[in-house]
């Protein structure tokens, strides 16, 4: 089963299940967000989904982390049935830093919106599903970990019509570093900030466009293609 969980230090997320969820995982968004170019304007969001899809396969390879995790095979079943059999599985993770997993649920969102309009029958369409549960898990991880008066404002974020379409992706790149460079404690205080700051495209974000685009041209180069200058650092205190 497929599970997300905050990491130690608050950094992100950890994405973890079996070989087959994290595979059907990744079938999933590649499915949804379509080929190079299909969607005019996303071009910055698909290659960011594209890095967890990365990400996530590696794990799936056994190239991340490798966990053991309890089945429910209890001895009592053992002995009814007569078998030997381990009690646990193997489960394969990996980390993801906050701002990138909630730029996805939000990116997730146009691409769906995208998709919906091509499928025969969207309502019944497994990779949707399993797309919209990824967006589920993330949100629900969230929930979990900022305070209890924030919640139904970032609900409403979440639910709203934001598009990412001509998104300045280096933002997310900005807010990763930071969340890298904050201690665990300020990253407990400003989670539900940055969550906000993903949801909403407030004015820091449109300034940060702004510049962006200044950069950008011209010749006018595509926004999702304008480099972003800082390194991340080898190591993160997940």
């Amino acid at each position: 089963m497929l599970a997300v969980t905050a990491t130690p230090n608050q950094a992100g997320i950890k994405i973890s299940g079996d070989y087959f969820d994290l595979d059907n995982l990744v079938m999933s968004f590649y499915k949804v967000i379509g080929d190079e170019n299909k969607y005019y304007g996303y071009e910055g969001a698909r290659m960011r989904i594209l890095g967890i899809c990365y990400e996530v396969r590696h794990a799936a390879q056994g190239d991340r982390n490798v966990e053991k995790v309890f089945n429910g095979l209890h001895e009592h079943i053992k002995v009814q049935h007569g078998f030997i059999a381990p009690d646990k599985n193997i489960y394969f993770s990996v980390e993801v830093l906050w701002p990138e997993a909630l730029f996805a649920v939000v990116a997730l969102k146009d691409f769906i919106r995208l998709y919906k309009q091509e499928a025969a029958h969207p309502e019944w369409d497994l990779d949707l599903n399993t797309v919209r549960n990824f967006q589920a898990l993330v949100l629900d991880c969230l929930q979990g970990h900022i305070p209890y008066d924030a919640i139904e404002s970032v609900r409403q974020a979440y639910a709203g019509d934001t598009s990412v379409e001509e998104y300045a992706v280096q933002y997310v790149d900005m807010l990763n570093l930071k969340m890298i460079d904050w201690t665990k404690e300020e990253r407990e205080q400003n989670l539900a900030a940055v969550a906000m700051k993903i949801a909403q495209q407030d004015q820091d974000y449109q300034s940060f466009r702004q510049e962006v685009l200044k950069v950008a041209g011209p010749p006018k180069k595509p926004i999702h293609e304008v480099g972003f200058n800082k390194e991340y650092p080898d190591e993160i205190d997940w």
